[in-house]
């Protein structure tokens, strides 16, 4: 009797399906009836056995229906199924030798899987009826399933018993991995709440000293001032890098934690340029370095927050100022790539050696450069991607031409 066939899909699933691990004491059971059966006079077995064939795909019974017949597999293969055909809960594989079925028969309940021929199979099947009669044409058949039945019981109730352990011990270490999560979760709020609120405490002081620098130029005597004018640049410097680095630890906890920043606009980069050049006019003369600024006339205008872009170049020239030799050459690029506007800081500094080209811009990053120790916090280049990122760019670091320096370049998005 045909109980229908899967579809071409549900049929490769089947066949693609890792199959679950068998429990022994299925196959065992299934060797030991039919040493049972073979125990019994041929003409009894040929009156009660019914041959059934199945071409590959059909459904031999399915699950949840109520069954009065059992299989043993004579050749071919058959899997046997739990779950939707689309989506099996398990399946595994059954070959000649083995019997299916045999517990519906004998408990009555419906079907607890699918039967699905893999192959073209032969099986030989006994009905329930004819089952229970043989369980009377000889006593030492009955007796003999009777342990089988005994035997699987016991091994399904130890089973039961190991895998109720093993779920216990899975709780147990489900619950402590979620203290330890929990616990993680909160030392790293505590861990950004106190970061945070001493950045904000450093605000303070750094705005005491803005206000000395400026109190000083206003007060100090004219030639006082002039002979002292160097060390009051340095004082400047060292106050605006500090600025830098508490703005852009707030603002590296603001972009991680997915907040937007600023207001976006219309930037001339050109512009954010030429301000950079003169924060850095200082340094740059002290080094004796030379500068290039190549941007076109008709460069146009990029959609960004002008303070973060402008953070970002600082960041940049900051750092090819302070790894390049001195009188080195400095180059500052922007041009135009489709809808983006590519801007790129080039000195001749040792360079990035390419398995750190991906690293240095982790937060807190140190890499050693050509024997030149790092210095510094490792926070300037980690904020320079999540800014560009946030603006919808991109920013790497390669070799500089000719293979000498490096090339930092991030790219942001044309004004449309």
């Amino acid at each position: 009797m045909k109980t229908g066939k899967l579809s071409e899909a549900q049929f490769e699933i089947i066949q693609a399906a890792q199959p679950t691990p068998i429990d022994p004491t299925e196959t065992a059971a299934g060797s030991t009836v039919v040493g049972l059966l073979s125990s019994l006079d041929r003409k009894v077995l040929d009156e009660v056995m019914i041959e059934h064939r199945f071409g590959p795909g059909e459904i031999v019974v399915h699950e949840g229906h109520y069954g009065d017949i059992a299989y043993l597999i004579w050749s071919g293969r058959v899997a046997v199924v739990q779950g939707d055909f689309s989506r099996p809960a398990s399946v595994n594989y059954r070959g000649p030798g083995e019997v299916v079925g045999e517990m519906s028969i004998i408990d009555n309940k419906p079907r607890s899987a699918s039967i699905v021929a893999l192959d073209d199979v032969r099986l030989l099947g006994i009905h329930r009826h004819d089952f229970f009669e043989l369980l009377q044409i000889d006593p030492n058949f009955g007796t003999n399933m009777m342990e089988i039945l005994s035997r699987r019981l016991r091994a399904a109730e130890e089973m039961s018993r190991v895998n109720t352990a093993i779920g216990r011990e899975l709780s147990a270490e489900v619950e402590e991995l979620q203290s330890e999560n929990e616990a993680l979760r909160q030392m790293e709020q505590r861990r950004q709440e106190l970061s945070e609120l001493v950045v904000h405490d450093l605000r303070n002081p750094l705005g005491n000293l803005f206000s000395a620098l400026n109190m000083l130029e206003l007060v100090l005597p004219e030639d006082v001032l002039e002979e002292n004018r160097e060390l009051l640049e340095i004082a400047r410097l060292s106050h605006l890098r500090m600025q830098d680095l508490v703005d852009s630890l707030l603002d590296i906890a603001q972009f991680e934690a997915g907040r937007p920043l600023g207001e976006r606009k219309p930037t001339n980069i050109a512009t954010l340029m030429t301000e950079v050049m003169q924060l850095n006019a200082f340094a740059l003369a002290k080094r004796e370095m030379t500068l290039t600024e190549q941007f076109p006339e008709d460069l146009p205008t990029v959609l960004a927050d002008p303070n973060q872009i402008r953070r970002v170049i600082t960041n940049l020239v900051d750092n090819a100022i302070k790894y390049s030799p001195k009188r080195g050459p400095l180059t500052v690029t922007a041009v135009r790539q489709n809808n983006m506007v590519e801007v790129s800081v080039i000195d001749e500094g040792p360079g990035v050696a390419p398995e750190e080209r991906e690293r240095i811009f982790d937060r807190f990053a140190q890499v050693e450069t050509g024997g030149i120790r790092p210095r510094g916090f490792g926070l300037g280049l980690s904020y320079c991607k999540l800014a560009v990122e946030a603006h919808n760019g991109r920013i790497w670091v390669e070799t500089g031409p000719n293979d000498v320096g490096s090339r930092f370049v991030f790219t942001l998005p044309v004004v449309v």
